[in-house]
């Protein structure tokens, strides 16, 4: 039975729940919940069919009642009045619903496992990964497909599926760079403190305050900490227009709203800079070779003098990253880590808006594994960065492993509302990665 196909969409569309350990009645309750809420997130801008999403619902539940009696003639008839609907809607609430699809599917197959019907259960199973389902390890461990496992058909349909979904799999096959790219990049810049935004900014929000008297470490996790707490997490919604500190601050402020991850990032960016830390946020992204994933995370990499090294920050879980003697660690060290299957550790208070505390489990296994394969960051560290203004240049820089498969052009240039957008590539790491 399916037990968290949309581990990250629901409510904030970063977040993993692993159901394993669950009855198959809690696991499927939770999983009609994360369906449920997947819809409205993917969809924000353009409202889902609330009619069908009443119907699928409903008929998840009954789906799961025709699973447990065992019953595939209920099962295919609600399947087939499923689909009578679904082909109804119109693309983008296809895409919506799609979850509820290939969750059927997967559950059908399972049915027919469970009955030891092998032909059928094989059909159903790669008609769902064809569909869109893809939780590997959740497959590779589900008891109710004992009876397919020395199947021939079913060892290749896994094997297809490592291929888009073992995101672990995945970023070991990508731990290489090329060390020799002599691509010319610009160099990176980190605005002074001294600047007249950054400077208003440090003393309106009293930021020596917020940052205290401690160490240089304990003052850039008490500004990540402020951050957590100041403004909530929403993945709801796009950021405000206007892209710098102070404004997305006092907008939040005055509508009760949040800021998705990469406001966040860029917030907290921008009051490290104000108190003279070098910072960049990053944006971490998957391989996504199918084209479907369009999930990413933004955190943040702040430059510690004391410890010579970039600590990995994340404003939206309130997270940094340890080794087994609790040293902190970078973006680089992280990902070299979950590379090599070395501890990591993350801080116990770690949390979603104070609604969810996160574990290594589901943050660093497995979301942040998928979304640690390419990274970007922009070149030039400054306040209001990424607000398009006309005849305004951004400058970014993605570091790609070797084996991506999109590796050119070595420089692409877009314009969006009169800015200019510049991506220059690399396969160099010591570039990504330099010091400030």
């Amino acid at each position: 039975m399916i037990k968290g196909q949309f581990t990250f969409v629901a409510i904030i569309k970063i977040r993993t729940m692993r159901f394993v350990k669950n009855s198959a009645i809690m696991r499927k309750t939770i999983l009609i919940f994360l369906l449920s809420q997947s819809v409205y997130i993917s969809n924000a801008q353009n409202k889902p069919d609330k009619e069908f999403l009443n119907f699928a619902q409903k008929q998840d539940s009954l789906f799961t009642r025709a699973y447990q009696q065992r019953d595939t003639i209920s099962f295919n008839a609600l399947f087939s009045e499923f689909m009578e609907k679904y082909n109804l809607l119109k693309p983008s609430d296809k895409r919506a619903f799609n979850g509820y699809y290939f969750n059927a599917s997967y559950n059908l197959c399972c049915t027919y496992a469970l009955l030891n019907n092998t032909k059928q259960a094989l059909y159903y199973l790669n008609k769902s990964i064809k569909d869109g389902y893809s939780d590997y390890l959740h497959l590779l461990g589900d008891s109710d497909l004992t009876i397919l496992r020395n199947e021939a058909e079913f060892k290749k349909l896994i094997q297809s599926l490592r291929e888009t979904a073992d995101y672990h799999y995945i970023l070991q096959k990508a731990a290489v760079y090329n060390l020799n790219d002599k691509r010319e990049v610009p160099s990176f810049t980190y605005q002074s403190e001294e600047q007249s935004d950054l400077v208003t900014l440090r003393k309106f929000f009293k930021l020596d305050s917020v940052a205290g008297s401690g160490n240089e470490v304990s003052k850039i996790l008490n500004l990540m900490h402020w951050m957590h707490n100041l403004i909530p997490h929403d993945g709801n919604h796009d950021n405000p227009i206007v892209k710098n500190a102070m404004n997305m601050i006092m907008v939040c402020k005055k509508d009760a709203r949040g800021l998705n991850c990469r406001g966040l990032a860029t917030v907290l960016n921008e009051c490290y800079l104000a108190m003279g830390y070098k910072s960049r946020f990053v944006t971490c992204l998957p391989k996504d070779s199918l084209g479907t994933d369009n999930d990413c995370h933004v955190i943040n990499m702040v430059y510690s003098n004391s410890l010579q090294k970039w600590l990995w920050i994340d404003p939206t879980f309130d997270a940094y990253v340890m080794n087994e003697k609790g040293e902190l660690l970078s973006i680089e060290e992280v990902r070299n880590r979950i590379i090599l299957n070395e501890p990591l550790i993350i801080n116990p208070d770690a949390n979603w808006n104070h609604r969810e505390s996160q574990t290594k489990s589901s943050y660093l296994d497995y979301y942040m594994t998928k979304n640690l394969y390419r990274l970007q960051c922009p070149l030039n560290s400054e306040y209001d960065l990424e607000t398009r203004k006309p005849g305004k240049e951004i400058i970014y820089l993605d570091l790609l492993p070797l084996d991506y498969f999109r590796q050119s052009p070595d420089k692409k240039v877009d314009t969006y509302n009169g800015t200019k957008l510049i991506f220059y590539k690399t396969n160099n790491s010591t570039i990504f990665w330099q010091k400030p």
